[in-house]
């Protein structure tokens, strides 16, 4: 699914083009996990501003231009792609497919959300800090490159649980953007057993995981992010980080480190790839 490298590319992708456009036409298809919560037509004449990202969340912010146009409404779009999404810029003559759920037409083109496992969401919000963005953004823990997000404040987050650390990457409430193969990527380059639970990591190895997780995700943004199934941003352009990974999806074969077999287990419903030499819990 499109963790936070991949909802970052996407941002990047459609952000510069978006800025300034006017909305022209809004089409919704089958129903996503949430419905829009705004008649559609409502949104024509708004004008795009600045996409901003939170975590996995897009936010399309929207403002009405009373002096050019009388239509329009301010406030913003939220945005998630959910397991299958993915955004791209079509052709406004383009017919939408089955996995088409939403078009957003605009000046600079026509946006269009294909879903097809129809995961993801679309919802109108008064503001980003006006439910229901609010509410679903509150639930998110600290940006990884947020300089606030310290060694000490992770290691006391890691104090407080004792849930497996693999388990804590994935949960997001401490810290965003460690998708499953961020999260194998970065506990293998801290040397650190997915197993390990939390309130037994000491602050040298949260110091150390905090790193890890940092380059990992930089370099995840540096290479356009994973493309495991599907994944490209909105000009069709895949991710490459995968061709990089030291243990996802290498089970069986030696690390690329000290030779040991790299293995797998399931933690929280999810494949857990990691070195069981490289990788030490104590």
């Amino acid at each position: 699914m499109p963790e936070l490298p991949e909802v970052e590319v996407t941002r990047r992708s459609i952000a510069a083009r978006l800025q300034g456009a006017r909305i022209t036409d809004v089409r919704c298809g089958k129903p996503l996990r949430w419905p829009l919560g705004i008649a559609p037509d409502r949104l024509v004449g708004s004008r795009l501003g600045e996409v901003a990202r939170r975590g996995k969340y897009l936010w399309l912010p929207l403002q009405r231009e009373l002096a050019q146009a009388p239509t329009g409404i301010d406030g913003g779009l939220l945005l998630h792609l959910g397991m299958s999404g993915s955004l791209a810029f079509h052709d406004a003559a383009a017919e939408p497919g089955p996995h088409a759920h939403f078009d957003l037409g605009t000046t600079q083109g026509l946006l269009r959300l294909t879903d097809p496992r129809r995961f993801g969401a679309v919802l109108w919000s008064d503001a980003i800090d006006a439910a229901p963005a609010a509410t679903l953004l509150a639930r998110l823990g600290a940006e990884p490159f947020d300089p606030a997000l310290t060694p000490q404040v992770l290691h006391a987050a890691c104090r407080q649980r004792k849930v497996a650390i693999k388990t804590l990457l994935l949960g997001g409430q401490v810290v965003v953007g460690a998708g499953n193969i961020y999260a194998c990527e970065a506990l293998f380059r801290a040397g650190i057993d997915p197993r390990t639970r939390c309130d037994r990591i000491s602050l040298l190895r949260c110091t150390r995981l905090l790193a890890a997780l940092r380059d990992t995700l930089g370099r995840a943004l540096e290479l356009g992010g994973s493309t495991l199934r599907d994944f490209s941003d909105a000009h069709g352009v895949a991710g490459a980080f995968q061709a990089e990974a030291l243990v996802y999806g290498r089970v069986g074969q030696p690390c690329l480190r000290c030779g040991a077999t790299v293995r797998r287990i399931v933690q929280a419903q999810r494949s857990t790839f990691f070195c069981p030499a490289c990788q030490r819990r104590g």
